[in-house]
């Protein structure tokens, strides 16, 4: 009895603002299309404030870059990439070569392909970071068996970088090894961006919650923090979300090791690449109309969220 309440006084009085709960989530179970709770059909993802600097073909210069990150590496892998806001790489089309939509997963279904040179350590985390996203939302990732729509995850010489929404036909998400596959984070991110999401530090409100120091941006990169047209986003009803796994770390594009990101809530972290937040599983859930309820897994997971989730700004990674 005094270690449960011991436990219980921590979860109800401590200061943390991100307790990922003990759950295996290593088995990936494929589920029949017919049984996502999606309402509903596709509509078009706005990727108009990407800007022509988006769209263009992989690089084995960023690729170089990301070799050299390691996990004491002040920025995350994706952070190191010379595309649009460092990871965002969209396929030219046509002669203009530039488009202002992409589009939902039909259903939620996303099939899918990944590349056999990972190995097997590789391969489980990306089988983990899927197993995410069936465990917490309507999405399906399924393996790719002729359907004309589906992602390859590939590892090449390349970089993190992904496109931001379905374009059709094939479309790339490349993981390149060991970088952008040693956080389960960094998987789970650029599927974001696969599934039609851009990063949270883009949101036309967020100098509201965070303050850019302009003079610690590596010249060159400072396009990347633009904000999106407030007319042409939206935000799925969650608001700003310091411990998304699409945000910016705080030395993000740095040029002298110091921050590029300040919070303007005090002892805020940012960049986190651990799991996805209840604000990133929310909007998942809004954007595709899932009916699924937000998850609450586990004792700790139903204490916190029952005394702490909607008495706080600062999202829960679960």
């Amino acid at each position: 009895m005094e270690v449960l309440f011991l436990l219980w006084s921590f979860v109800l009085f401590s200061g943390v603002t991100a307790l990922p709960v003990d759950i295996d989530d290593t088995d990936v179970i494929i589920v029949d299309a017919g049984e996502n709770s999606i309402d509903g059909d596709d509509f078009a993802v706005d990727v108009s404030s990407l800007g022509p600097e988006a769209f263009g073909l992989p690089q084995n210069e960023s690729g170089d870059t990301v070799a050299e990150w390691t996990e004491s590496s002040l920025m995350n892998p994706e952070e190191m990439g010379g595309y649009a806001e460092g990871d965002i790489l969209m396929p030219q089309l046509g002669r203009n070569g530039m488009r202002e939509t992409t589009s939902r997963w039909s259903n939620g279904i996303i099939p899918y392909v990944i590349d056999t040179t990972y190995t097997k350590e590789q391969r489980d985390n990306i089988m983990r970071a899927i197993a995410d996203y069936h465990r917490l939302t309507c999405l399906r990732f399924v393996p790719h068996s002729g359907q004309t729509d589906y992602i390859l995850i590939k590892n090449t010489n390349t970089g993190c970088w992904s496109s931001v929404g379905r374009i059709g036909g094939r479309q790339e998400v490349n993981l390149q090894a060991p970088g952008c596959v040693s956080k389960k984070g960094t998987i789970l991110h650029e599927l974001l961006h696969a599934i039609g999401f851009l990063h949270e530090q883009s949101r036309p409100e967020r100098d509201d919650f965070v303050t850019i120091q302009y003079g610690n941006i590596k010249t060159g990169a400072e396009n990347n923090f633009k904000k999106a047209d407030a007319k042409r986003t939206y935000d799925y009803g969650v608001s700003y979300d310091y411990n998304s796994v699409m945000h910016y770390s705080e030395f993000a594009f740095s040029k002298n090791t110091q921050k590029t990101i300040v919070p303007k809530m005090k002892d805020m972290k940012l960049g986190q690449r651990e799991g996805l937040s209840r604000g990133d599983v929310k909007k998942v859930n809004n954007m595709y109309s899932c009916k699924k309820q937000e998850p609450t897994t586990g004792w700790v997971g139903q204490v916190w969220q029952n005394f702490m989730g909607s008495k706080t700004r600062r999202s829960v990674m679960i």
